[in-house]
C-alpha cells in the first residue's frame, strides 16, 4: 500500500519544498500524509467543483499547483463556500498538497513545460538563478552490511544527480580499529586490534537533506561509531530559478508572436501591450502565472516580447514607456501542468510500484470568459 508521504517524498526529490519563494504556503494543505492513496487526482486549481470531481472519482489525494489555503481561517463558517469545501475534503478523507512556486523554479517544471510549448531555445531563468549546494558522503562499512546502508542511503534522498537516481560509488579495502574498555564492538574484542573488509560507499545529496542522512546513516549502520567523511562540492549544486528566456527559431511579428501564442496555447483571446504590432521579434521571457512586477527583469534580459498573465493598466503603461512588448495569455495557461504531473506521476507509479491510477481534472477552472 502506497501513502501520500512516499508519493510526496518523491516529488520533492523533484521540485523540493525549500525552492518555492519566500512565505509561499506549499506542501501539506489538508488531511493526512499517512494516508493510503488507492487514486489520486492532479489539478491547477482545487475548487468546489473539483472536489466534486475527485468525490465522484473516489479520488484519495489531490495534488495542486495552485495553493488552497492562502490565508489562515479564522471562522469555520460552512455557509461560505470555501470553508465547505474544506468540510467535504474533511469527510471525504481526501488529503491536498500544493507544489507552487518551487514547481514553478524547478528545472524541468512549470515554466520549461510552458517554454516547451514556444520551443524556445537557449534557455535560462528569467528571475535570479539560485543553486542548491551539495555534499558528499564518503562512508566506511563491513561488505556484508553496504548493500542494506547504500539502499538506505538511496532511500533518504542520496544518490540522485540530474535525471539519475540511486548514483553511488564503492572501494573495497581494510579497516583498522581497537575497541577500548567502555565501547561495545559490532566486530572484533575490547581492546584486540581488528581488521574488517570494508567498502567505502560514495554518495551526493543535497545540503537539505544533511540531516536526514546523517541520521539514517546512524540508524543503519552497524557500528557503534561510524566512520564518515563530508564534503562540501563546489559549483555542482542543482541551478533553478523563476521564469524562462529564450529564442524562437525564427523571427515574427508582434502579431504574428500573438497569433502563435493563441495556438500553443489554445487559447481564443488575449491581451497585447505594445505601441507597434508590426515590430519584429526573436528573444522571448515567460513567466507562468501572474507576473507583471517582473516585467523589469525582462528589460535586464534585453527580451523583445515578455509573455505572462495577469498584466495591470498602470504596468501595461511602464511596459509601452519601457519600450517593451508584453503578450498576456491569462493566469490559467498554467493548466498545461495538468498532463506533464500526470505523466510524472505515473512514471513514478510504475518505477515504484506504488500501483495507484493517476488521474488529472477535466475541468477548466478558468475564472473568466470573454464575450
Amino acid at each position: 500500500m502506497t501513502n501520500v508521504g512516499e508519493i510526496v517524498a518523491r516529488f520533492e526529490q523533484f521540485a523540493p519544498q525549500n525552492w518555492a519563494e519566500d512565505g509561499d504556503p506549499v506542501g501539506l494543505q489538508l488531511g493526512d500524509l499517512k494516508q493510503t492513496v488507492h487514486k489520486m487526482m492532479v489539478t491547477l486549481d482545487v475548487r468546489p467543483e473539483v472536489v466534486d470531481e475527485a468525490i465522484k472519482n473516489n479520488v484519495d489525494f489531490i495534488f495542486a499547483h495552485h495553493p488552497v489555503i492562502f490565508r489562515p481561517i479564522k471562522k469555520f463558517d460552512l455557509a461560505d463556500p470555501q470553508n465547505k469545501m474544506y468540510a467535504s475534503l474533511i469527510k471525504h478523507n481526501i488529503t491536498v498538497y500544493t507544489a507552487h512556486t518551487n514547481l514553478d523554479n524547478a528545472p524541468n517544471g512549470m515554466n520549461d513545460w510552458l517554454a516547451d510549448l514556444l520551443e524556445l531555445s537557449k534557455r535560462e531563468p528569467l528571475l535570479k538563478e539560485h543553486e542548491e549546494s551539495l555534499l558528499k558522503l564518503a562512508v566506511f562499512v563491513p561488505k556484508k552490511a553496504a548493500a542494506k546502508l547504500r539502499n538506505a542511503l538511496t532511500t533518504a534522498g542520496a544518490g540522485q544527480i540530474g535525471d539519475y537516481l540511486d548514483c553511488s560509488y564503492t572501494l573495497s579495502g581494510i579497516g583498522r580499529f581497537t575497541p577500548q574498555k567502555d565501547s561495545h564492538p559490532t566486530i572484533g574484542k575490547k581492546l584486540e586490534p581488528t581488521e574488517v573488509a570494508e567498502e567505502k560507499i560514495e554518495v551526493v545529496f543535497p545540503q537539505k537533506l544533511r540531516s536526514k542522512i546523517l541520521k539514517t546513516l546512524r540508524i543503519v549502520h552497524p557500528y557503534e561509531e561510524p566512520a564518515f567523511d563530508l564534503f562540501e562540492i563546489q559549483g555542482n549544486g542543482i541551478k533553478y530559478g523563476m521564469g524562462r528566456v529564450g529564442n524562437l527559431e525564427h523571427e515574427m511579428s508582434v502579431t504574428e508572436f500573438a497569433k502563435y501564442c493563441q495556438a500553443k496555447f489554445k487559447i481564443a483571446h488575449l491581451r497585447i501591450v505594445t505601441d507597434d504590432l508590426e515590430k519584429r521579434v526573436k528573444k522571448i521571457a515567460i513567466l507562468g502565472g501572474s507576473g507583471g512586477q517582473f516585467y523589469r527583469e525582462a528589460l535586464k534580459k534585453e527580451v523583445d516580447v515578455y509573455v505572462t498573465g495577469d498584466i495591470s493598466y498602470h504596468t501595461g503603461h511602464d511596459i509601452i514607456a519601457n519600450g517593451l512588448v508584453a503578450v498576456d495569455p491569462g493566469h490559467h495557461i498554467e493548466q498545461i501542468c495538468k498532463p506533464y504531473l500526470q505523466e510524472l506521476f505515473s512514471k513514478w507509479n510504475a518505477e515504484n510500484s506504488w500501483k495507484i491510477e493517476v488521474l488529472q481534472s477535466k475541468l477548466i477552472t478558468d475564472p473568466f470568459i470573454f464575450i
